[in-house]
């Protein structure tokens, strides 16, 4: 049996690795001639370390994974803490710490783990066909590859999803823009081992330790679709965006690097179904774009792997158990969309009343109420 995976991302990385699992020969095809992942790093919550574990790729998370013990909420003009709490009681309740890591570093060691000389770069999707016992992929330069069935993780322009759907599904605007990157830690910033957040008016400015002494930053505006971007004036735009917020938030804006600082406005696709048709189905950003504002796209990708595995050791038939496969995503999925959707509403003061009654909560916030939101989560996922 031979898998032809699209897409070496971390959902195609770690499909391939659910499939070996399996005794699957898989084959993976990268778009890209050089992988350049966009966004500066990613957050594993512990369901996502867990999926890696489970695939046997624990040790990158160890390797990547930063010291995030604590988490906090700021108020973003005075600096003042609105809540503070350990982590810990998380930890212990769902059985795996979560991991902010980078992306590059992320995706590059999973390529490593598999072998970089067994993936084929440079082979952009250009058509699926599939016949009763087999699928067949056509690339941009013409030449083509035949297998038993396809895993899409093409990502959120994805080629497969349109075959799969039988229509072209557009992205839906977000509302908002995302600068991100990586500097050194400085705890004049915030403190080495917490997720802090700083919020107020409807924007959010946010650093997440990861290892090599290094924070992954982002700063959220809600701002309109298509406006002129500039890396020279990077520093510029975020210091009138933040003019007056606190000390911290300045001196990350004077700490970041614009050539290393990605703009992003922020995209979803509308929760659909199916994820699969007969012997191609869609795995990660392919089959449920997402936006951030919940920390799980990534998370459901490796999800998405696990469950892929789990499948393919239950049933011999590939058709049953790409089937069994999408009834198990779809509703998960969906889930986790429209959650993120409705997060990123309340955060980016979309409803002004409504992300002002999240702020005054946030003053008496003990980190039981959003501990208890993350348990949900992560315990949703397909390990527990």
């Amino acid at each position: 049996m031979k898998a032809i995976i699209i897409g070496a991302g971390i959902g195609g990385m770690s499909a391939a690795a659910a499939l070996k699992q399996q005794g699957i020969e898989c084959e993976i095809f990268e778009a890209v001639k050089e992988m350049k992942p966009v966004g500066a790093a990613i957050s594993v919550w512990s369901n996502g370390v867990k999926c890696m574990n489970h695939l046997g790729m624990g040790s990158i998370m160890d390797n990547l994974g930063g010291p995030m013990h604590k988490m906090a909420y700021n108020e973003g003009i005075s600096g003042a803490t609105m809540t503070q709490f350990s982590l810990a009681p998380l930890v212990d309740e769902v059985g795996e710490r979560p991991c902010p890591v980078s992306r590059a570093d992320l995706q590059a060691q999973m390529i490593d783990w598999w072998g970089r000389d067994k993936v084929h770069f440079g082979k952009r999707l250009e058509a699926v066909a599939q016949t009763d016992t087999s699928v067949t992929a056509t690339f941009t330069d013409g030449s083509t590859v035949t297998g038993d069935f396809m895993i899409a993780a093409d990502g959120a322009h994805s080629i497969a999803r349109e075959y799969v759907l039988g229509h072209k599904v557009e992205r839906r605007y977000a509302g908002y823009v995302n600068w991100n990157g990586l500097v050194e830690i400085d705890e004049a910033i915030a403190p080495a081992d917490q997720w802090t957040m700083f919020v107020a008016d409807g924007k959010r400015v946010s650093v997440m330790p990861i290892a090599d002494n290094r924070f992954y930053f982002f700063f959220d505006v809600p701002l309109p679709l298509g406006l002129p971007q500039d890396r020279s004036t990077v520093k510029n735009d975020l210091t009138g965006y933040f003019q007056d917020w606190a000390q911290p938030v300045q001196t990350l804006i004077d700490a970041i690097d614009p050539e290393t600082t990605n703009r992003i406005e922020i995209h979803d696709v509308e929760p659909f179904k199916p994820l699969v048709k007969g012997r191609v189905a869609l795995l990660g950003d392919a089959g449920h774009s997402t936006t951030p504002d919940i920390g799980q796209g990534g998370c459901a990708a490796l999800e998405d792997a696990v469950v892929l595995g789990q499948c393919f050791a239950e049933e011999d038939s590939i058709e049953l158990a790409l089937a069994e496969y999408n009834d198990a995503r779809v509703d998960r999925v969906k889930d986790l969309v429209l959650k993120a959707r409705a997060r990123c509403d309340v955060t980016h003061g979309y409803h002004p009343e409504t992300t002002q009654a999240w702020y005054d909560e946030l003053r008496s916030e003990t980190g039981e109420g959003i501990m208890k939101g993350l348990s949900k989560t992560i315990l949703g996922g397909p390990l527990g």
